[in-house]
């Protein structure tokens, strides 16, 4: 890992850049406000990992009563059990031995669920879950209309629940049904019509369990865009949203329910920046380009300054834009980016800077940084 950027006690205007800096107010007010909404609405919250990939920030999670986490890939499992979480969702398709018995080897320190949408997986994993003494959660993955991974609903997750059921090593415990596209879609009601078209697929499949004497304790899924439904809908019971700690343009630009802008959450996850040149009239230039922020969903947006905008990106430049009604940049000043996309702009960093009041308050490491496999 790369030195961190700054030390507890700095003034922000002192920190090292670029640098991932967290506003905590914001942050600790998104935390507390999906886990109050919840423990109300009488489900569980497992957040989804991929977003944050800090140990850290898990356990805060889990102190405001979340029952775990939720992650993508092994190698993040890992970090977050070596860092003391002791419940994790693998919310993905486990393919390989090696992946298989390095996901095994943690179910001796700590709960780990996995999820199957295919039946020579569930046998390679049963296998390898014996061969270490252990016991994997398994969930059936639905497909619910990501068309990504997953299986038609009804009789082909019966069909797999049945085999995990007579698999030593697996124990069944219900779906993965997750809906990832329907989170970005504009309108509150598209939102809303997705998650309902979902929900046909998740109870026609779990009457069908029921009927043939499987218990189902399990519906997991939902995301930032769309919590609400889920947890609303009387058929999920365990929320995975992510970006909801940080929040991003992406979900940004996105509808709520009374208005054209999505208000649930805060922006609490910014890219800090150093004006590094002022040579073109009308321009300032910064020290953070595409190494510090993905651009995939665009250009970052300028957090606090009126009247400028980022223009252009390359490798560790961005080109900001200042009109007739912004404050004039100076060399040396910082400027408070916020990424298009919280997930991979995370994984290009090795620590946040959590702020406070002007000053350094917090610094965690990225432990999941690059946990690719």
């Amino acid at each position: 890992m790369t030195q961190a950027p700054a030390r507890i006690g700095d003034l922000v205007a002192d920190i090292d850049t670029p640098a991932l800096v967290v506003d905590l107010d914001a942050f600790e007010g998104n935390l507390k406000k999906l886990a109050d909404f919840a423990k109300a609405s009488g489900v569980k919250l497992r957040p989804h990992a991929k977003t944050h990939k800090c140990p850290a920030i898990a356990l805060k999670q889990i102190a405001l009563g979340a029952v775990g986490q939720c992650c993508q890939k092994v190698g993040e499992a890992e970090a977050l059990v070596r860092g003391g979480v002791k419940d994790v969702l693998v919310s993905n398709q486990i393919v390989g031995v090696h992946k298989q018995r390095r996901m095994a080897a943690l179910a001796k320190d700590a709960s780990i669920t996995c999820c199957f949408d295919n039946a020579e997986l569930v046998t390679q994993t049963g296998k390898v879950a014996q061969e270490f003494g252990v016991t994997l959660g398994a969930l059936v993955e639905l497909e619910v209309g990501m068309q990504r991974c997953g299986v038609p609903a009804g009789e082909p997750v019966l069909a797999l629940a049945k085999q995990i059921g007579a698999t030593p090593g697996l124990k069944f415990r219900g779906l993965q049904a997750y809906y990832g596209t329907a989170q970005h879609l504009m309108a509150y009601e598209e939102r809303k019509a997705a998650i309902g078209r979902a929900s046909e697929a998740v109870r026609t499949t779990v009457e069908l369990l029921k009927a043939n004497g499987i218990a189902c304790e399990l519906v997991t899924g939902a995301g930032t865009g769309t919590y609400e439904f889920e947890a609303t809908s009387g058929l999920w019971n365990e929320l995975q949203a992510g970006s909801y700690v940080f929040m991003d343009t992406d979900y940004g630009r996105i509808a709520g329910k009374n208005s054209n802008r999505y208000t649930d959450f805060e922006h609490s996850l910014f890219v800090l920046a150093t004006v590094m040149s002022v040579s073109n009239p009308g321009f300032a230039i910064v020290d953070a380009g595409l190494k510090s922020y993905s651009a995939e969903k665009g250009v970052p947006w300028v957090h606090g300054l009126e009247d400028v905008e980022q223009v252009g990106i390359s490798d560790e430049h961005g080109k900001l834009k200042l009109g007739p009604r912004a404050k004039k940049l100076k060399l040396g000043d910082k400027v408070m980016l916020i990424p298009g996309h919280c997930d991979p702009t995370v994984n290009l960093h090795d620590w946040y800077v959590g702020i406070r009041g002007g000053k350094v308050e917090q610094i965690w490491p990225i432990a999941a940084r690059g946990a690719s496999t």
